[in-house]
């Protein structure tokens, strides 16, 4: 129970790795937030614990709609220890030229892999300040290593991610807030398994760059994410950790 009393508020919850983390988060004591546009009352009534979880409709582009999610939170749990800026758009999208990306494709990557982590810390942050302290765990990629093509927008978005992490955790420190990054590599969700674009893109090439060659699935970077919102990350920020199978072995 690493994580007990404390609550937890989790973008892009409702599908996917997001999923997986707001489960592995209940298991550890916390108490969820399930902030996201796909139905996140009903992932939240899946997760089985009414009283530890709250669903909550939320546009991470939109900052309105983010911070009456954290009003929400405060109202029902009285507190924001973790926020994990996992929502993004990267399931649905289909790896193409950097030319041919269209505008509004390109425009919305960069809304909600972006500007969605800015309107998530700028809301909770206050929350955070005025605890004492918090964690905030941004979810980069490991694809920023590599610089594969064909998904620039994408590549570049989560290159972002790394930059606003380091940065923010300077700007945070003094406040007690750590802001750390998790960089995973293609990890098969039910969301991106369920784009065939996505899934079969340079398969092969990333199943033979990683050293423990088989396929990742979301209970494979859950347990990083627990240590980064835990007590036993509490002397690390700025850091960004690499958990794609032993592919990319430098620091992002």
């Amino acid at each position: 129970m690493r994580l007990a009393n404390k609550v937890a508020v989790v973008t892009g919850g409702a599908a996917g790795i997001g999923f997986a983390y707001a489960r592995r988060f209940l298991v550890e004591g916390a108490r969820v937030v399930v902030a996201d546009v796909a139905d996140p009352v009903a992932a939240a009534e899946k997760l089985g614990a009414p009283n530890r979880v709250l669903g909550r409709l939320t546009d991470v582009s939109d900052a309105a709609s983010v911070r009456a999610m954290v009003e929400a939170a405060v109202a029902r749990f009285g507190r924001i220890d973790v926020l994990v800026n996992n929502a993004a758009v990267f399931a649905s999208l289909k790896p193409q030229a950097f030319d041919a990306i269209p505008e509004a494709e390109w425009d919305r990557v960069m809304t909600v892999n972006v500007k969605g982590i800015w309107n998530c810390a700028r809301a909770v942050v206050p929350v955070m300040r005025a605890q004492g302290g918090g964690r905030i765990i941004n979810v980069a990629s490991a694809i920023v290593a590599k610089g594969t093509a064909m998904l620039l927008h994408y590549v570049t978005s989560k290159g972002a991610v790394v930059a606003m992490t380091r940065a923010l955790a300077r700007e945070l420190g003094p406040s007690g807030i750590t802001v750390n990054a998790v960089a995973p590599g293609l990890v098969l969700s039910d969301t991106v398994q369920a784009n065939p674009d996505i899934t079969d893109f340079q398969l092969d090439a990333i199943m033979r760059a990683r050293s423990l060659r088989r396929e990742a699935f979301p209970e494979d970077v859950e347990g990083t994410v627990v240590f980064l919102a835990s007590d036993d990350s509490a002397f690390m920020s700025g850091q960004t950790l690499v958990v794609d199978g032993g592919s990319v072995f430098s620091t992002l």
